[in-house]
């Protein structure tokens, strides 16, 4: 049976991807997950820069509700998309659900204490600061959705 493909495989079946197409099967996920990553990256940044910069919002209460937005786009698309985790029935997907919020629920605790020492308390440059934590909040969902949230079960 052939395998389904997605818009991503049908992009990359144009001409004008031919000399990319070796580098895209082989590192599917990570080429996808670096794509959205961005878009998550946008959407926090984005609207934590807003909301700091234009609304004179607190740092800590942007950076949360920045997070709810990045955090419900990742899953939506990480679980699409990137990992291609298409469990069954409601219950698993709200189990999955749950664990992919709670693994960024323990880096939103690091990005909001990273925050907190360097522009609260330190004065550093608040969205130097922000670009930083996000690579390593990158990092470590990454890590976490790979090993924990999408893996593949053995059957």
């Amino acid at each position: 049976m052939k395998k389904q493909q997605d818009v991503f495989d049908r992009l990359m079946s144009y001409r004008c991807f031919d000399w990319f197409r070796p580098y895209y099967v082989r590192y599917k996920e990570f080429w996808l997950y670096a794509l959205f990553g961005l878009g998550t990256v946008l959407i926090s940044v984005g609207l934590y820069a807003l909301m700091t910069e234009r609304l004179q919002m607190g740092i800590l209460i942007a950076n949360a509700i920045s997070w709810i937005f990045a955090t419900l786009f990742a899953f939506l698309t990480n679980r699409t998309w990137v990992f291609t985790s298409h469990i069954r029935g409601v219950r698993a997907f709200f189990v999955q659900m749950g664990s992919f919020v709670f693994g960024r629920f323990i880096t939103l605790i690091i990005e909001e204490w990273m925050l907190y020492f360097f522009i609260g308390l330190l004065s550093f440059p608040n969205m130097t600061v922000k670009l930083i934590s996000q690579v390593v909040v990158i990092l470590l969902n990454y890590l976490i959705s790979k090993w924990i949230v999408f893996r593949r079960k053995n059957k």
